[in-house]
């Protein structure tokens, strides 16, 4: 059975569709001092439950946990945890003194309630070896091919940096042409300014597709359509596999200049035009 967290409803219920498994019902409660409560009203007796959930905030980390400790006590004989999205990836080292290393703490802690672990293009794949037990992880970075034009003119796929040129790569052999490139930055360490070029190929004319994990603030992401735009690309497209869009990054991109911006469903947002759920399954 497929149990969905509150913010992961529609990548569980596609996730189903692509398994043939049942979609669980879940009830979520909030108390009024706060808390949360989360009930599995079908029981899962003797079956393997696949609890999917986005750790979006702390609250659906709690929610997560609840709903892991819910189907161990409905019956079920195995239990797998989808993260389609891994809240705290980022934070995978200390970065100051007495700091924590919260992915560190936040796997330990999924760990305790799973006899498995599933994520989706964590931002460092390093994370995985938190968890304390069997943890993969997926690349859902193909089918950000999908919703894009099928007459793309001369298509260069560009990634932010150098580090993660494996995600135009891998989205330009699903899209079936084109070249691949990354951004360049370079800090001016008297004014600290920081210049973004295309490391090497010319864009003006062709349309370019810019492909990352995740997208947050889309500050960063902004800077580079802008820089397209003066160059003279055709027309910019911005993919990510996590499309957070936290504040008003959807408004700094389209004041940048972007024509679309696709993402899919692990973060379940406007901009969710493709489902990871067959990367997922296929892992299942």
């Amino acid at each position: 059975m497929i149990i969905p967290g509150a913010d992961t409803q529609a990548f569980a219920a596609a996730l189903a569709e692509e398994t043939g498994e049942r979609l669980g019902r879940v009830e979520y409660e909030r108390f009024a001092d706060g808390e949360h409560v989360v009930r599995v009203p079908e029981a899962v007796e003797g079956e393997r439950a696949v609890v999917v959930a986005s750790t979006v905030d702390s609250d659906a980390h709690v929610q997560l946990l609840q709903l892991q400790d819910a189907v161990r006590e409905t019956g079920a004989s195995d239990v797998v945890t989808v993260l389609p999205y891994m809240g705290y990836a980022r934070q995978d080292e200390a970065f100051q003194p007495g700091e924590p290393v919260s992915s560190r703490a936040m796997a330990r802690a999924i760990s305790t309630g799973t006899d498995r672990v599933i994520t989706v293009n964590p931002h460092e794949p390093s994370v995985c070896d938190f968890f304390d037990v069997p943890t993969t992880h997926v690349d859902a970075a193909g089918l950000l091919a999908d919703p894009l034009p099928e007459d793309l003119e001369d298509p260069l796929f560009l990634s932010p940096d150098e580090g993660a040129i494996d995600l135009p790569i891998t989205a330009r052999d699903a899209y079936g042409e084109g070249e691949t490139d990354f951004f360049e930055k370079e800090r001016d360490y008297d004014s600290g300014d920081i210049e973004i070029t295309p490391s090497d190929a010319d864009v003006a004319g062709r349309d370019v597709v810019l492909v990352d994990d995740i997208i947050a603030t889309g500050s960063t992401m902004s800077e580079s359509v802008a820089v397209l735009a003066e160059r003279d690309a055709r027309r910019i497209f911005v993919t990510c596999v996590h499309p957070m869009l936290a504040s008003n990054a959807l408004t700094k991109l389209s004041a940048a200049g972007v024509d679309a911006v696709y993402g899919t469903d692990t973060l379940e947002r406007a901009v969710s035009e493709v489902s990871a759920a067959p990367a997922v399954a296929a892992e299942l």
